[in-house]
């Protein structure tokens, strides 16, 4: 084994040996909880509503069970699963490095979690939200000590894909950000650091634009629900595995971009409002597949079996993206070196 390869190996060692906390056992709370068990972690994971004691511990074993059939992992459930604490005792969270919060979208709760969380946890240790919504700045002033306090916005399922966005806030001590970035690493993640703070961070201020002007062509008429979706699956969903919107210029020419963007441009939707499709749909109680009411009609056979595809595919794509990781090029080049 080369050098570099046992100082490698040496470091994700010392990774592994960080308990992580993570308080709010909904959908994400128990994806990042596995992709932390998955990564050698100990885990401490805090119920913040009681009901999420009466599904975690099966919505981790689930995932698990999942990671082993499709060859993510060769441990049965068990194995991690002595690795994890569920409780609804925030104490147990004193010996964590890093605690992640994954709790509702609201100010007012988060804060309340936050003084929870920093009532026990040391000095040294770092503190996160998994927020898509709130800005970092904001949610610092909650915190006593906002310089140790990050966002980290994962995608679910979180322990399939590759994405996490690490996101400084404004009095977030830079050097601990990079810490966590290095850390991702570790995880699974080819992720991205954040380093100013901006509402929606990267991810979300890109795809909110593209689901804006999704819309703005169903309900002015130039398009349907149906065909919207298949243009994004067929053309930005064909190539954004691989690539993103830079390196696909990069590859389709550059200059044909910027003839489109002087005519197309001034024609893009720019509304602040939000559409009227989605909030009649709302309003009505719609939920989504959860509930078998969105934009789509569904039985509740039918909602059941988007669901478990969506699963299904979220691992098949793991297994495509990981054959093309961010270096894939570099590391071509050097096997073709003599």
């Amino acid at each position: 084994m080369k050098a570099s390869e046992r100082a490698e190996n040496a470091k994700d060692k010392e990774q592994e040996k960080i308990i992580i906390g993570v308080v709010g056992l909904g959908l994400m709370g128990c994806s990042i909880s596995t992709c932390l068990l998955l990564a050698g972690h100990p885990v401490i994971a805090v119920a913040a509503l009681p009901v999420d004691m009466e599904f975690a511990e099966s919505r981790i074993r689930a995932h698990l069970s999942k990671s082993l059939e499709e060859g993510m992992t060769g441990e049965r459930p068990e194995y991690y699963l002595e690795n994890l604490r569920l409780t609804e005792d925030y104490g147990f969270l004193k010996p964590c490095g890093l605690v992640i919060e994954c709790t509702m979208e609201n100010l007012e709760i988060k804060k309340s979690v936050y003084q929870r969380i920093e009532s026990q946890v040391s000095a040294d240790a770092l503190v996160a939200s998994n927020t898509s919504a709130i800005p970092i700045s904001i949610l610092q002033q909650q915190t006593k000590c906002p310089e140790r306090f990050f966002g980290l916005h994962w995608a679910e399922p979180s322990h399939t894909t590759r994405f996490l966005e690490i996101i400084c806030g404004e009095s977030s001590d830079p050097a601990k950000g990079e810490y966590l970035y290095e850390t991702a690493w570790h995880w699974g993640k080819e992720p991205t650091l954040v380093r100013k703070d901006i509402r929606g961070f990267i991810t979300n201020r890109l795809m909110y634009a593209m689901y804006r002007e999704a819309f703005y062509l169903v309900e002015n008429g130039y398009a349907s629900v149906e065909d919207v979706d298949r243009a994004c699956r067929n053309n930005p969903g064909y190539w954004m595995t691989l690539v993103g919107v830079f390196r696909w210029m990069d590859l389709t020419g550059v200059q044909s971009y910027h003839t489109v963007m002087k005519d197309l441009f001034p024609d893009l939707n720019s509304s602040t409002a939000v559409p009227k499709l989605i909030d009649d749909i709302v309003k009505a109680g719609g939920k989504g597949v959860s509930n078998a009411h969105g934009f789509y009609h569904y039985t509740a056979e039918e909602a059941k079996l988007w669901e478990e595809t969506f699963k299904e595919f979220s691992y098949e794509i793991r297994k495509l993206a990981l054959k093309y990781p961010a270096d894939v090029v570099k590391k071509k080049l050097r096997k073709e070196k003599p």
